[in-house]
């Protein structure tokens, strides 16, 4: 009979000689497949494609970016399931600590069990050395777990949106549904957004905001700027146009709104609300959650006002 439980992988670890335990689930053999030599850390077995009733389509919008006033996490609302609204109100956008939350695109049920495995992870790093397990190392453990699954039909693409923290500071380790953070609007000078991005990190190249994409194949892409889902083109030509380094919170804030607006207006997968988290120094704050209609409608205002103006301007010059 196949073995359909989990199965405990030990690895030694460096600290203390605690191990590291990941619950990796053991696939299925398959034939087809010639065997590969097995890793300490992966399943040596391959699994078998399963054909479904219906074709499944991932649609979603999530862009995350960051600015000298923090990073700006913002994700649409709509689950679709092919050419069906599954639900209008889901949370894309998921706190894994105080100063950690990640946007999700992809597979749905996927994209729900990795983040509580993470959120997991990273509360277990934080029982057992007593600090908060930095952005990048988080990426680097939620690569090394989903590798495995490399060529399979999990689909996974998460958005670490975080804030390292120095060395030595144990503020993050506060559970994120305790923490409530409100933050001041910044300024800084207006100059190059790659000699501000070079003084920022000088100081300390460990600490700071961290913007890193993670994808289920195990690949792991760190940047400023980051937009996943089927309405991702129409986000980037927003946010290449507007995006600068000198962003206000209110304008970082305002551009998200706008990326997010722009990409469901063109792609039908997305669409209802807009969830916006603004990640600094002191943790993350979430926004009120918004109807893009509400967006819609003020749109509908500037082009009338753009109209009208030019209607005005149209008949100054005739007449004079």
């Amino acid at each position: 009979m196949t073995d359909f439980g989990l199965r405990r992988l030990k690895k030694p670890g460096r600290n203390g000689g605690i191990p590291l335990q990941f619950f990796i689930p053991t696939l299925l053999n398959s034939a087809p497949f010639k065997p590969r030599p097995s890793l300490p850390f992966s399943p040596s077995n391959h699994s078998v494609t399963v054909s479904r009733p219906f074709p499944l389509s991932h649609g979603t919008t999530t862009l995350g970016f960051i600015f000298q006033g923090g990073v700006i996490a913002a994700a649409d609302s709509r689950a679709s399931a092919g050419g069906l609204v599954a639900c209008p109100a889901v949370h894309k956008i998921t706190p894994i600590h105080s100063h950690l939350v990640v946007t999700s695109s992809g597979s749905g049920a996927d994209c729900m069990l990795w983040e509580r495995i993470l959120a997991r992870e990273i509360r277990l790093y934080q029982l057992r050395h007593r600090r908060c397990l930095s952005i990048c190392g988080t990426a680097k453990l939620l690569s090394f777990m989903l590798h495995p699954f490399k060529g399979t039909d999990v689909c996974v693409a998460l958005t670490l949106c975080g804030w390292d923290k120095e060395a030595g500071n144990t503020d993050c380790a506060k559970r994120s549904e305790d923490s409530s953070f409100i933050t001041d609007d910044s300024s800084s000078a207006v100059v190059s957004r790659r000699d501000v991005t070079a003084m920022a990190h000088s100081a300390s190249p460990n600490s700071g905001p961290k913007l890193i994409y993670v994808c289920s194949d195990g690949a792991r892409l760190k940047g400023d700027i980051f937009s996943v889902g089927s309405g991702s083109p129409y986000a980037y030509g927003v946010l290449d146009r507007e995006l600068r380094w000198s962003l206000s919170k209110e304008e970082a804030i305002s551009l998200a709104r706008e990326a997010v607006f722009r990409a469901t207006h063109r792609d039908a997968y997305s669409g209802n609300k807009v969830d916006i988290f603004h990640i600094t120094a002191q943790g993350w704050s979430q926004r009120k959650r918004e109807d893009l209609k509400e967006e819609y409608y003020r749109d509908m205002e500037r082009r009338v006002k753009i109209v009208e103006e030019r209607k005005r301007v149209t008949k100054l010059d005739a007449s004079g």
